[in-house]
């Protein structure tokens, strides 16, 4: 399986002595290419004079250089930051992605919150202040990509373990036991069935799914989020049963830890699928 790497270079509640904040470069392997441990992980801190895509370049390269396998990619999550993160992991000949699927790099994120920065010399407590990017307008699928049909659907968290084993053209998954979900926890998700299946799925496989967000009010609506900042409107839920059942699909949601997931299939009377994404919806920052 090709290496993804997930990347965040952002200041750090941690100031130095000039009382300037600290700056730090994370690199990590993504999800999709470990067990349900971390794999390879970099970090270095920069001053905030340093803080340019030539010295990320050379954090980045730093990396690639103790890694066991060099990644094919780069994803991140800092919209405001990604003219320095694009020019310097380019520049070493590696496509770059916004996206929503940082899961091995939000849970260090965490980890260094609670364990790392409070120790370290200038620590300064509170929130710090997150990159984010801006709010898009829903967009409609295009015609040749509308499902002719979907469903609201869950599987124990358990069966995910056999993910790895099913026939599968586009998507990516993760190991459940990284997000703290019980095995018996019910994941939610749809199952969008298309005679235009592979090309649906395929499309798909272009956006960096990031989660499925049912938006109930005068119009209802179930979203696709893609990226960090784009959205697509999958369906208008104007039947009451279907909103019913967008309400069901989001609190079951929030039962397993934000967990969820979209399929795509060429009809319900097959077994293989054309798409299938795992997403988990969770705050990032």
């Amino acid at each position: 399986m090709a290496t993804v790497w997930e990347l965040d270079f952002y200041s750090r509640p941690i100031l130095d002595e000039n009382q300037k904040k600290r700056w730090e470069v994370l690199l990590c392997e993504g999800a999709q290419s470990v067990n349900d441990q971390p794999g390879f992980r970099y970090s270095q801190y920069l001053a905030n004079t340093e803080v340019n895509s030539i010295e990320l370049k050379k954090a980045i390269q730093a990396a690639i250089d103790q890694a066991p396998t060099p990644p094919v990619r780069i994803r991140f999550f800092r919209y405001q930051m990604q003219n320095m993160i694009k020019r310097a992991s380019e520049d070493l000949g590696l496509p770059v992605r916004l996206s929503r699927r940082t899961l091995m790099l939000q849970n260090w994120l965490d980890e260094r919150r609670q364990q790392v920065y409070p120790n370290e010399p200038g620590y300064q407590g509170g929130q710090n202040p997150s990159v984010r990017a801006p709010i898009e307008v829903a967009q409609p699928l295009p015609d040749a990509l509308i499902g002719q049909q979907w469903t609201f659907v869950s599987l124990p968290a358990q069966d995910f373990d056999e993910m790895p084993e099913w026939d599968i053209d586009f998507g990516e998954g993760f190991p459940l036991a990284l997000t703290g979900v019980a095995p018996q926890t019910p994941i939610p998700g749809i199952i969008i069935f298309s005679q235009r299946a592979t090309p649906l799925a395929a499309w798909m496989s272009g956006l960096e799914l990031g989660a499925l967000k049912p938006q109930i009010g005068e119009v209802s609506r179930l979203l696709l989020e893609t990226g960090t900042s784009d959205t697509w409107i999958l369906e208008r839920l104007s039947d009451p049963a279907l909103i019913k059942a967008a309400k069901k699909f989001e609190a079951a949601k929030q039962q397993a830890n934000g967990v969820h997931f979209v399929a795509v299939q060429a009809s319900a009377e097959t077994d293989a699928f054309a798409g299938f994404w795992l997403m988990q919806s969770r705050e990032f920052g």
